[in-house]
């Protein structure tokens, strides 16, 4: 037992020097390619062929030879007669409405809104006064600059008089929410979560904890309200109100942001910070419809031609490495957990 714990101990120490060289070799990359331009490129697919191709594959799978033939053949002079009528009508139209998909992940810092940012200027550079977009949406909120710079980014599709489509899936809350307001239209799924209307600020207190311990924190601030309250100063009730009042400043700039761009909405029932599944939000005037993504996509392949576009960014080698890193550690710490104490996963 001696030797096995030597030798747990010798492997920890091992790990803790490699994890301490490679994390010291990612911050040096990480200062080394400070500045650089931050390499990228926008990823554009054609959704009207990606369901062609599953409709075909599903026909071939599961019609006889012969119905499969005759079905190829239907195909082809469809598709023949779409292209006569599309040379008649030539002069009357340039090109195909086209509808323009995008996809939000948002995370606490709406850290998504740099490649939301260049996704919105593609098409503002592109699109044309038939065109549309939908945006499939999903966030739980987070950050006030974050999500207004979010926000913002998706007025900016409606300032170019674009039709903006935000589809609910599964959450558009606080934050999320204050994004698909923009919208000239909502849809949401039925049990999709929507509005959290409110604003919300914790933060811990040590202050007790380093007095006990004979322990001094000094803060100092030039003008009286730079540090309304702190984690380890003691809070005053004076600081306890200005920090309300920044609060509710917030938040009624939040109402008059929704009021402005979706004056259906009853806002002073609805923004008690409160949330709704997508039937009650309906009832709310919350969204205005109960679809899916998937199904008002699939609404609009006859009439228009779909296109997905998104950002991609190069990732750095240092954040490759120490993303690596991370994850690994998260593996570990969840196993241990799990290992001692199972119900913590569930």
């Amino acid at each position: 037992m001696e030797f096995l714990s030597q030798y747990g101990l010798f492997l920890a120490k091992t790990l803790t020097i490699i994890i301490g060289i490679i994390v010291t070799f990612a911050f040096i990359m990480a200062i080394a390619q400070k500045g650089k331009a931050q390499d990228g490129a926008l990823l554009i697919y054609n959704v009207n062929e990606r369901y062609n191709e599953i409709r075909s594959n599903i026909q071939q799978e599961t019609l006889s030879k012969k119905e499969w033939k005759k079905w190829l053949k239907a195909q082809k002079e469809n598709g023949k007669e779409k292209k006569k009528q599309d040379k008649e009508d030539k002069q009357e139209r340039v090109t195909n409405a086209r509808l323009f998909v995008v996809r939000f992940d948002g995370d606490m810092r709406a850290s998504e809104v740099h490649q939301l940012r260049e996704v919105v200027s593609a098409i503002t550079e592109t699109a044309t006064a038939n065109d549309e977009v939908l945006v499939v949406l999903e966030s739980a909120g987070g950050f006030v600059h974050g999500y207004g710079l979010a926000a913002s980014q998706l007025q900016r599709l409606r300032q170019r008089n674009l039709h903006l489509t935000v589809a609910i899936d599964k959450v558009a809350a606080s934050g999320g929410y204050l994004m698909a307001c923009v919208a000239n239209r909502i849809i949401a799924a039925p049990f999709a979560i929507v509005g959290s209307i409110g604003v919300v600020a914790q933060i811990p207190n040590f202050h007790r904890l380093l007095e006990k311990n004979n322990i001094d924190f000094e803060l100092h601030t030039a003008g009286e309200f730079k540090r309304t309250l702190t984690m380890f100063g003691e809070n005053t009730e004076k600081g306890r109100q200005k920090f309300q009042e920044e609060l509710e400043e917030t938040h009624t700039l939040f109402k008059r942001y929704i009021t402005e761009h979706r004056p259906v909405v009853m806002i002073d029932q609805v923004a008690t910070g409160e949330h709704w599944l997508g039937t009650d939000a309906l009832k709310n005037h919350l969204i205005d419809e109960i679809q899916t993504s998937d199904d008002f996509i699939m609404s609009k392949l006859k009439d228009r031609d779909i296109f997905e576009i998104s950002y991609e960014e190069k990732q750095k080698l240092s954040d490759k490495l120490t993303g690596n890193i991370f994850q690994s550690l998260e593996k570990l710490v969840l196993r241990l957990l799990a290992k001692h104490n199972p119900s913590t996963l569930r």
